[in-house]
């Protein structure tokens, strides 16, 4: 190995400014509520998944590598739009919100049962805390993403037994709640991550 390719081997991964990273994720939910606003639940879902697909790409380009957590995002918007739209069933777009957490919660916690910390791969190298401090830090979000995955059920049975049409309650929910309250969690987890913050490189669980 050259001195050029050795370099290259060793270079940092590209990492999004954190504005720019929070641009990106939003992007497909204001893209998603505008949709909805203006037309209907399904013209709503086909430009979610045009918008996913094209964050997606977008970080692609600025990151010369495809991030886990978009990539798994995109895969299930696909599925479940591109169900909700061929069935004409706004069912399985709702549904989506739910089995993407609860795949998100099952990763961590199976990552658990195997060895293996992904929370770190999902952070995308953020920041650098312990073993310990990775493992009771994965324990709390897969119980995070449980709770909203049971929380968005919850809120469109009350649209269909409250309203009679769960549209409007859910969609306020999936656009105004979900990202405060994801928000507000990870802001609570700052003193964990203060008080298990990594001074050596080779304690970081990878």
């Amino acid at each position: 190995m050259n001195e050029t390719d050795a370099k290259v081997a060793t270079a940092p991964p590209h990492v999004l400014n954190p504005g720019l990273k929070f641009t990106l994720e939003l992007g497909p939910l204001a893209v998603f509520f505008l949709a909805y606003w203006k037309y209907d639940m399904f013209v709503a879902t086909g430009a979610l998944m045009v918008a996913v697909v094209a964050i997606l790409i977008v970080s692609y380009l600025l990151l010369r590598r495809i991030p886990t957590m978009p990539l798994v995002t995109t895969i299930v918007v696909v599925i479940f739009g591109g169900l909700t739209l061929v069935l004409h069933d706004a069912a399985f777009i709702k549904i989506k919100v739910s089995a993407l957490y609860l795949l998100f919660s099952g990763a961590l916690f199976g990552g658990l049962f195997f060895n293996k910390l992904l929370l770190p791969i999902v952070f995308d190298s953020a920041f650098h805390i312990t073993q310990e401090g990775w493992r009771k830090l994965t324990y709390r979000w897969g119980y995070f993403f449980l709770a909203l995955a049971a929380l968005n059920l919850i809120v469109w049975y009350v649209g269909y037994a409250w309203y009679g049409n769960s549209d409007n309650l859910w969609v306020a929910f999936k656009t105004f709640g979900i990202l405060p309250l994801t928000v507000l969690f990870a802001l609570a987890q700052t003193p964990l991550i203060v008080r298990y913050e990594s001074k050596d490189a080779a304690d970081d669980a990878l």
